[in-house]
């Protein structure tokens, strides 16, 4: 530990387990010094949820729903009857029908795209809003979570690739919007990983595949590279880095074609 986040504080959303991007995240920041708050959504979350919290010395853990305002205020409420301020918050949130990442973007349900849309792009803005006041003295950093399926077509991310669009243009807007109080944001995109969210994209070891082996670094982001990523971020390292899409994907983005051994 070198405590470069001793005395900064910040809430964690979207920790669904210890493989979780968000808890590499989190454990990260511990490992620098910061205090951390968590969300998690209902009880069987909240249940694994718990004792990952506990190991990092939280007991600051709220039920959120973030398509619920009221569940929002109120887990903003109660963060802020326990912290005056904090340094900075993580967004990690994203969901879509599993039954969507799956065959062609053609078919996409308007009902899944909007709530596609409003659980992964919208609730950035949503809590960001909640999160200022809390920030405005003081500056801070808000954290989100994106994907090149973004801006590059990923066989079955369908709606989520427009979803993760959605979420970069909002890191810009909010990074100008927010710029005058101090307040940076930034996304982080890793490139394929093993998690409980991954696992839903249909193909997705193949994915995690092909990227470990032609990516320049011939390997898949890690929790320790994204954990540092957000660690850079969340500190002081990062005061002048705002609207930043930071890639963490072994260099695969800058790839026009596999390498020569896998063609």
């Amino acid at each position: 530990m070198t405590d470069s986040l001793k005395g900064k504080r910040g809430l964690v959303m979207g920790v669904a387990n210890e493989k979780s991007i968000a808890w590499g995240i989190a454990r990260a920041l511990h490992q620098e010094g910061a205090e951390l708050a968590f969300t998690f959504q209902g009880d069987a979350f909240g249940k694994r949820v718990e004792p990952l919290a506990a190991s990092v010395g939280s007991d600051l853990l709220v039920d959120v729903d973030v398509t619920d305002d009221a569940s929002l205020d109120r887990a903003f409420a109660a963060l802020a009857e326990k912290w005056e301020t904090i340094d900075f918050l993580v967004h990690a949130i994203a969901y879509s029908d599993k039954s969507e990442l799956t065959g062609r973007f053609l078919n996409t349900s308007r009902t899944n795209f909007k709530h596609s849309l409003e659980i992964s792009a919208y609730s950035f803005i949503d809590v960001a809003r909640r999160a200022y006041p809390l920030m405005k003295d003081n500056g801070g950093s808000l954290v989100t979570l994106t994907y090149q399926g973004s801006n590059r077509v990923v066989p079955n991310y369908n709606v989520m690739g427009v979803a993760k669009a959605a979420l970069e243009s909002a890191t810009r807007y909010l990074a100008n919007d927010l710029g005058p109080d101090g307040i940076r944001v930034n996304a982080i995109s890793p490139g394929p990983m093993r998690t409980l969210a991954g696992a839903a994209i249909g193909g997705a070891r193949k994915t995690y595949k092909h990227t470990d082996q032609n990516a320049p670094l011939r390997s898949n982001a890690t929790l320790e590279a994204v954990g540092g990523t957000a660690v850079y971020l969340v500190s002081d390292a990062g005061a002048s880095t705002t609207g930043e899409i930071i890639r963490v994907d072994g260099g695969f983005h800058v790839l026009g074609m596999p390498q020569a051994e896998h063609l």
